[in-house]
């Protein structure tokens, strides 16, 4: 065990406003940290010069009797943290955000997102989407649920991401959370009516199965409301057969994949 080491590394950590911030900045893996902190390792000589480069003290200090380090650190002057540089990204971030918020209040709840799956070809697949302001900014979270066989315990994909409203559509971004493999981009039309009741646009994914090939399809969001029975919602959702009247006529007609006379791209449809 290296207590020493570990209640020095938490004395240091306590002038951050937290752990997270900490491994954050150090660039290093929360488990890893916290086994570090609860004396149980020590870290390699790199990554211990590391931390003694971003918590301004000598490596033979850190390593000192913890009564004896504090005495030191609290009559030294008080290093004071860095401020975190600004990523190249966060002024586009931040600009995204100023322009495209305004103008999604009214799509805040929960929908049913129905779709031609990407993953089981020929069904039809609803999952659960809820759309959410938290810090002036509009995100949303995805769940799938499937069940592979019957009697079997349903499996629940949750995708997270952020909603943008510019101009005259609705841009959603999300990634999987669970493996991280996989990202998907939704781009809907709004509805230009008060009360808001179909969101209808295009879906651009990777197919679930073992070859991963990119697709496009047609979607469509019903609204379901600002609160509602979310288990009993959830209970609704997964794959259908394409002529289940489970699944209203016109919801089908909506996610049918057809490709018109005429048309050069695969389009959007009101």
């Amino acid at each position: 065990m290296h207590d020493d080491f570990a209640r020095n590394l938490r004395l240091l950590c306590s002038y951050y406003k937290s752990i997270a911030e900490v491994c954050r900045r150090l660039n290093v893996n929360r488990p890893q940290f916290n086994r570090y902190l609860s004396g149980r390792y020590r870290p390699s000589a790199n990554t211990l010069r590391r931390f003694c480069e971003f918590f301004g003290v000598e490596e033979h200090e850190i390593l000192l009797p913890s009564a004896q380090f504090e005495r030191l650190v609290q009559v030294r002057p008080r290093h004071t943290p860095a401020p975190e540089s600004t990523a190249p990204e966060a002024p586009h971030l931040a600009h995204l955000k100023a322009i495209g918020t305004a103008g999604l209040d009214k799509y805040l709840g929960y929908y049913f997102e129905t779709y031609r799956s990407m993953a089981c070809p020929g069904k039809i697949l609803r999952t659960l989407v809820c759309l959410e302001q938290r810090d002036g900014r509009v995100y949303y979270q995805r769940t799938e649920r499937l069940v592979e066989h019957p009697h079997e315990k349903a499996y629940h994909g949750i995708y997270l991401g952020m909603a943008h409203f510019l101009t005259d559509r609705i841009f959603l971004a999300d990634y999987e959370s669970l493996t991280g493999l996989e990202m998907t981009q939704t781009i809907l039309f709004p509805s230009f009516k008060n009360r808001v009741t179909r969101l209808t646009g295009l879906k651009l994914g990777v197919s679930g199965s073992g070859e991963r090939m990119p697709c496009c399809a047609r979607v469509v969001y019903e609204f379901l409301g600002q609160t509602i029975d979310v288990r009993r919602a959830l209970r609704l959702c997964g794959l259908y057969d394409p002529d289940d009247p489970r699944v209203d006529a016109a919801t089908r007609a909506a996610v049918v994949n057809d490709v018109a006379p005429g048309e050069w791209h695969f389009r959007g449809r009101f």
